[in-house]
């Protein structure tokens, strides 16, 4: 196991100087005071609340072809165009965290997102809805970025940033449990799947009056010379910034072959283990919350490294197995795989930004959303393609295979190479 502690050597790369240092911290420990409790709650249910949405595609998706009369590659286009639109908002607005601030921008996604929602009512096209679903997708990418550089502000530690990523993460992934079960319940009550949408927007209301009310951390904002879509832009050129944004688009290509199709790819099976089959989107977000809980305490314990490497291998040999096997192995391989990518996202985030001052924490964060939605959006359409060539749901999982082969090997090498622990220890050095 890899020693965590800071080296001499790396103590003296750090660039500022000892004075600097210490009136960096003094600004921030004597920063007005705020309620750090009430603001991890806020961020825990904004990502519960906008999960419920974007995570409930796998269960729309089949009624959305039968209703419209769509091909697969159409109608993954209700999770497409919501994650193109986020990742084109984190880019291109990610800086407004860090030029007009966290709260405002928090509670400008968060407004948007509540309005949009309430207008699924009022619509019964493909095309409605898909527009809908852009605006969706750009609130989230703007309140989402603002969540990300907040993390950072009332964080102690660039070890305390990942675990609180991971618990942040933890409620994303209860909100992809609800989500679905609300629209199992409600089609099952012969009720419309837009429906959830309407909940979702209703919830959104009361953060955003929660978060009008909450006393956020007072911090110097960036001068607006220093931040914009320029300065974002120039990010992707840092090896680190990239680094991790590459990692987040393998990852985010696995983790939704999952949601996205595994419903379409086991719908039909009447194997020996058919009711796990029944079950197995709710396991995997099961699966996939509980472990991103355990992951907090998991991290804080032992090299993130370690941690990646292992899991991320362990997510191939379920993907692998389960070609191997047949569609009864994957009926429980897949949903198993919950367990190993839980850790992967927050962690890869968390480091990817802690790689930054805090200052340009809104851009970073945008950076990476940006390669975030982009193998969100990426990966299950080429699956979807994939799938409408060949037939059938499993080509497409020949592809997330060779995905999760590129992200095992990357995080194996990760950790035989680790070298972003240097420049997370100046990070830790000069903003902690």
């Amino acid at each position: 196991m890899r020693p965590t502690t800071r080296s001499l050597g790396t103590t003296l790369a750090n660039p500022l100087p000892l004075a600097e240092q210490s009136r960096t911290k003094a600004t921030l420990a004597t920063a007005t005071p705020f309620n750090t409790g009430l603001i991890k709650w806020l961020t825990f249910l904004m990502f519960m609340m906008f999960a419920m949405t974007t995570d409930s595609v796998g269960v729309i998706i089949p009624r959305v072809i039968r209703e419209f009369r769509l091909s697969m590659t159409e109608a993954g286009a209700f999770h497409y165009a919501t994650m193109a639109a986020i990742g084109l908002a984190g880019v291109l607005l990610g800086f407004l965290a860090d030029r007009i601030g966290r709260k405002p921008t928090i509670v400008l996604g968060l407004s948007l997102f509540a309005l949009n929602s309430y207008l699924f009512a009022f619509g019964n096209s493909f095309a409605f809805f898909l527009t809908l679903l852009v605006i969706s997708g750009a609130a989230i990418g703007i309140f989402k970025t603002a969540a990300l550089a907040l993390i950072g502000d009332i964080s102690r530690s660039t070890v305390e940033h990942t675990s609180t990523m991971n618990a942040v993460e933890g409620f994303f992934g209860l909100g992809a449990i609800l989500g679905p079960a609300i629209v199992t319940s409600l089609l099952g009550r012969g009720v419309s799947w837009k429906w959830l949408y309407i909940i979702a927007g209703t919830i959104c209301v009361l953060l955003i009056v929660a978060a009008v009310l909450v006393q956020y951390p007072a911090r110097k904002q960036a001068a607006a010379s220093s931040v914009g879509v320029g300065h974002t832009l120039k990010m992707l050129r840092d090896p680190y910034a990239l680094a991790f944004s590459l990692g987040a688009f393998l990852y985010v290509a696995v983790e939704c072959a999952i949601y996205v199709w595994m419903p379409s790819y086991l719908e039909g099976y009447q194997g020996s283990v058919a009711w796990i089959a029944a079950y197995a989107i709710s396991i995997f977000f099961v699966l996939r919350a509980g472990g991103r809980f355990l992951g907090a305490w998991l991290l804080s314990r032992y090299s993130w490294t370690v941690v990646l490497a292992l899991f991320g291998s362990a997510i191939f040999l379920c993907f692998a197995f389960s070609l191997f096997l047949g569609v009864g192995a994957a009926a429980v391989l897949l949903p198993l795989s919950g367990v190993f990518m839980s850790v992967i996202y927050p962690t890869l985030n968390s480091k990817g930004i802690s790689c930054f001052p805090r200052s340009e924490h809104g851009a970073v964060a945008g950076v990476i959303l940006f390669f975030t939605a982009a193998g969100a959006a990426l990966g299950p359409l080429a699956m979807g393609a994939v799938g409408d060539l060949a037939g059938g749901a499993k080509a497409g999982f020949v592809l997330a295979t060779v995905f999760a082969a590129l992200l095992a090997l990357g995080l194996v090498l990760n950790f035989l190479f680790d070298p972003a622990q240097r420049r997370l220890d100046r990070v830790e050095q000069s903003e902690y």
